[in-house]
């Protein structure tokens, strides 16, 4: 065995579909590897040439072709570095999740994904074929055995990798982020070499797209599964370790804050918006608590010249909530316009007084004023092309307290996976390194604001309980009886429950968001809008 191997973990973010543009961010990087850090072997994530998840681009035969001819030119183009890359592959039995082995323009291993996950937001099994065989190859003297991402979780990959006489495994990922997800990744691990024996890298992708966000932490474990060294959260980095392993380099944290939860918004704002060509964003800035932290999280990840926010009061708007935004505004610096919508709503008014004849005033009216919002909002984003961001909650997605084509209106929405007490805490999170949300934005009861003296417990039970109800119902899928067992009353939680499968239709036609818990309304929570099941769960008496 050689006197030391150098192994760089290439922690990068890639671009779905960009083909051309990943094969020369790997080729860069590579030299990078080899010239600047002397590596011998560079590892990258899953699917790095496609980018990860690609979904339906994959029955594109042009996609596979044009990774194909990526991997040709990264062969020609590296040299004097063994470079581990992922990239679908076909095969005689149909597509396969691959990990390639570049030596000097030559292909000398290939490893094909054994464990497809089908479960949240993967669907692997409807894209791939799995492989059974491991694959271990000598880079100068280190027997390297490669898996990919899923196959860490089992054991059987590993294991296998093993008995053909691996010293150390390398494993490639896409792994998104999801609260608390690195501490079962670094229990995995742990389990994965307390079995073996042996270490392993695991090199992750960072960066957003669509709703995932990908959190890197690529971190390296010894043979008894003590972490070796761990790479930031939601940075790109190059670093390189020796092995045999030596003592941690680098603190080691398993990560569960609300400073990542932010960073992870941050990322998913910044990533979608830089990817698919925006100018910048605007949003309504309303002087809640809502629209406070979504400001705050596009001034982060885009900088406030790429910032614009509108105030649009109505006859119910306080001057407390003008002033609150006007200040918010102000100290982030970013430019801001103010457009009533008082002519509008008495247009709608006078327009529909014929049709509403005999009819109460009730939720229609607030409904109008939301849509004379949103009107607004889209005219100012059709013509400047900056994307409008949406301010809604997860807790008001779950029940349906949201306006479709009003304040549901929108090409992205930031917090949509973020309860409402998780927004007062990044709210206060983000105040600690200087106030940018006004004190009173976060102690004023919150409200809507669409009537007289309206508050949003008016219409919901208290977030204290609306919460933790919604996040056993929604993210843990537990029943009714096991809710109402935790402490919560029946008639609330039958209550609740009715509210969320009810509103699936509103749901479905909002814009995607970034996905921060294992249960977002996106991809990994697929209800039918038309159901039965909902009849279970009318409102109590």
């Amino acid at each position: 065995m050689a006197e030391q191997l150098r192994i760089a973990l290439a922690q990068v973010n890639p671009l779905v579909g960009d083909v051309q543009g990943n094969a020369r961010m790997v080729i860069d990087t590579a030299c990078r590897a080899r010239d600047q850090q002397q590596a011998d072997l560079v590892v990258f994530p899953e699917l790095t040439l496609c980018g990860y998840p690609p979904e339906d681009l994959l029955h594109r035969h042009s996609l596979i072709q044009w990774c194909r001819r990526a991997l040709d030119e990264i062969a020609a183009a590296v040299s004097g570095i063994d470079v581990i890359v992922g990239l679908p592959w076909p095969s005689r039995k149909g597509l396969r999740n691959a990990a390639v082995v570049l030596r000097d323009g030559e292909v000398v291993a290939r490893y094909f994904k054994q464990r497809l996950p089908n479960y949240g937001v993967f669907d692997e099994k409807r894209y791939f074929h799995a492989g059974k065989k491991a694959c271990v190859f000598d880079c100068r003297g280190v027997r390297v055995g490669v898996t990919i991402c899923e196959d860490i979780w089992s054991a059987g990959p590993a294991a296998k990798a093993v008995e053909a006489g691996a010293d150390l495994i390398v494993n490639l990922n896409a792994s998104p982020y999801h609260i608390c997800k690195q501490p079962q990744r670094l229990a995995t691990l742990r389990a994965r070499s307390e079995e073996t024996g042996l270490p392993i890298i695991y090199v992750n992708a960072v960066g957003g797209q669509d709703e995932l966000v990908f959190d890197g932490q690529s971190v390296v474990v010894d043979g008894a599964g003590e972490p070796v060294w761990q790479a930031p959260d939601f940075d790109e980095c190059l670093h390189t370790v020796a092995f045999p392993l030596q003592a941690a380099t680098a603190p080691v944290g398993a990560g569960c804050d609300h400073g990542q939860i932010y960073r992870a918004l941050v990322t998913g704002v910044r990533d979608y918006v830089r990817k698919n060509g925006f100018p910048g964003v605007l949003l309504g800035l309303s002087g809640g608590i809502d629209s406070a932290l979504t400001l705050a999280i596009a001034v982060d990840a885009l900088g406030a010249d790429n910032v614009n926010v509108v105030l649009m009061p109505s006859r119910y708007t306080s001057q407390m909530s003008i002033d609150d935004a006007i200040a918010q505004a102000e100290t982030l610096g970013v430019a801001h316009e103010t457009i009533s919508i008082e002519p509008a709503f008495e247009a709608f008014q006078q327009m529909l007084a014929p049709s509403f004849e005999g009819y109460a005033v009730d939720v229609t009216e607030e409904n109008v004023q939301a849509r004379c919002r949103g009107i607004i909002l889209m005219a100012l984003s059709n013509k400047t092309g900056r994307m409008l961001l949406t301010t809604g909650n997860k807790s008001e997605m779950a029940v349906g307290y949201a306006t479709l084509y009003g304040d549901m209106a929108g090409g992205f929405a930031p917090i949509k996976d973020v309860s409402k007490l998780l927004v007062y805490e990044l709210a206060r999170y983000r105040n600690r390194s200087g106030e940018v949300i006004p004190e009173r934005v976060l102690t004023r009861p919150p409200s809507a604001e669409l009537a007289p003296d309206q508050k949003d417990s008016d219409s919901l039970p208290p977030y204290e309980v609306l919460d933790p109800i919604l996040e056993r119902f929604i993210e843990q899928d537990q029943s009714i009886d096991e809710i109402v067992a935790a402490g919560f009353e029946r008639e609330m939680v039958v209550r609740i429950a009715g509210m969320v499968l009810r509103n699936e239709y509103k749901r479905r036609q909002a814009p995607p968001g970034v996905r921060i818990t294992q249960r977002g309304f996106g991809k990994d929570r697929r209800y039918p809008i038309t159901s039965g099941f909902a009849r279970l769960f009318q409102d109590a008496p």
